[in-house]
């Protein structure tokens, strides 16, 4: 009792306002998600805000894709979530909808807070807006875009899971998924710099520098947890002979706030992206090894920045893009009897494969690096997701539903007999991680870049040179 009372003195966790202080967003961090949910089970619905939210944004697109599904279940073997739970009809795709989404907009929102949990259920646990089954529907309806939609549904009444609560409020307050500021990255660059420059001398990593052809954005998970990742990259560049830069604000690429359905956040980080590009000069875009930040920059930024064009400031390229061009141009020569000798295959992550079309970059860079690649079944834009997608690699409440998920990304695996996967997406080497930590069937994984230095031949000029 002592404990409720001393909690009832807190502020609200819940709320439907977006975190925007570092206040609140500590107070989340510390409760990890406990009270969060017990507030979750009583917070009411605003069903007038809710009304006027359908009635301003639900427009004639969604609608119309409401009203002409024909409950074919064509949706159905789409799904990794249907496949992986045994054909349960609650998860196909058009069930999943029209029981959530369909529902709200044919009560006009007049509904209760259990039924706004089953939709932040629904889109966050049992989806993670692949836009698979959007590619087979015999009528063109994207479900993907309507579980989006009802995440920013949801969002905006406060029924969003702890940790996209947190990822939003992180790009409000940091401009980026993790608590990394302009000092922590800067810091980083110099740190990379100095522990490889003995090794690649001339090594930079140029922070602010204008007129560059390149400017590289990461996502915050490399300076917070793998740094190693920026010196990869700064090394490759280095070898390439690149023109480039990294800005001291607008470094960021990727956005939680797109998982959690906050679009104003994500206007507000792709702009902060954008202003880099254009304060720089520069030539063009290079994003890291991420689908989601080649998705929310690149593909979905420009809409949300407002930008008529549908393009950003400066062409955009995923990592993936380049690293062909570097290939392919020789700026980069890779040594032939250091090819991966082991069976290999390729995860397509969704966000640049099924999302951008780039399918054959990445299966000429395997013709680069590996021997014996195996295509997994299906692939390329037919691939399934990872499993991970979608927020769902952070979010605890639906860790078992992700795992159950696994299965299928794991059957994919082991009926090509291969032993290493490669990825340029991290959330599919989150998730392919975590499958071997579940599933232990003996495989590795990696990004590009490891391989790729592993590979690569320096040129002589920039060997150190051997003391006398």
């Amino acid at each position: 009792m002592a404990e409720e009372a001393k909690s009832q003195d807190l502020p609200p966790l819940v709320t439907r306002k977006p975190v925007k202080t570092k206040e609140e967003l500590d107070l989340l961090l510390a409760d990890r998600g406990v009270r969060y949910y017990k507030e979750l089970e009583v917070f009411p619905v605003d069903t007038a805000a809710l009304k006027k939210t359908l009635d301003a944004t639900c427009k004639s697109r969604i609608r119309t894709w409401l009203e002409i599904c024909a409950h074919c279940s064509l949706c159905a073997d789409t799904c990794f979530f249907y496949l992986a739970n045994d054909n349960d009809p609650k998860q196909i795709p058009s069930y999943k909808i029209k029981s959530t989404l369909g529902e709200l907009v044919k009560r006009k929102g007049d509904v209760d807070t259990q039924f706004m949990i089953n939709c932040m259920d629904t889109a966050w646990g049992k989806c993670t807006c692949c836009n698979r089954c959007g590619m087979y529907c015999p009528h063109g309806i994207d479900m993907g875009v309507m579980f989006g939609y009802l995440r920013g549904l949801c969002f905006s009444q406060g029924f969003v899971p702890h940790e996209m609560k947190i990822g939003s409020g992180m790009h409000w307050i940091y401009n980026a998924q993790m608590d990394v500021t302009v000092e922590d990255y800067v810091d980083t660059c110099k740190w990379m710099v100095e522990e490889n420059e003995e090794y690649y001398p001339g090594l930079e990593i140029p922070v602010d520098k204008v007129g560059a052809d390149i400017m590289y954005v990461v996502n915050a998970r490399e300076p917070k947890h793998y740094p190693q990742d920026l010196a990869e990259a700064a090394i490759l560049f280095h070898l390439a002979g690149e023109s480039w830069t990294v800005p001291s604000k607008g470094w960021e690429g990727t956005s939680l706030a797109m998982f959690a359905g906050d679009w104003a956040c994500c206007k507000q980080q792709v702009e902060n992206v954008y202003a880099a590009m254009e304060r720089l000069k520069v030539k063009r875009y290079v994003g890291t090894e991420c689908g989601h930040q080649h998705r929310a920059t690149i593909t979905e930024g420009p809409y949300w920045a407002g930008r008529k064009s549908g393009d950003p400031p400066v062409p955009g390229l995923h990592y993936v893009e380049w690293v062909l061009e570097a290939l392919e141009t020789g700026k980069l020569k890779l040594d032939p009897a250091k090819k991966i000798k082991e069976p290999v295959t390729l995860q397509d992550p969704c966000n640049y494969i099924r999302n951008h079309g780039l399918t054959d970059v990445t299966r000429k860079i395997m013709s680069y690096i590996a021997e014996d690649f195996r295509e997994m079944s299906p692939n390329r834009e037919h691939n399934f997701c990872c499993g991970g997608g979608g927020g769902m690699n952070g979010i605890g409440r639906y860790r078992k539903e992700r795992n159950i998920g696994l299965k299928v990304k794991r059957d994919q695996i082991l009926a090509t007999g291969a032993k290493f996967v490669v990825s340029a997406c991290h959330n599919c080497w989150d998730a392919i991680r975590d499958l071997e930590e579940v599933y232990k069937i003996g495989i590795k994984w990696s990004f590009l870049k490891p391989i790729l230095l592993d590979m690569v031949i320096v040129p002589d000029h920039l060997k150190p040179k051997e003391e006398e």
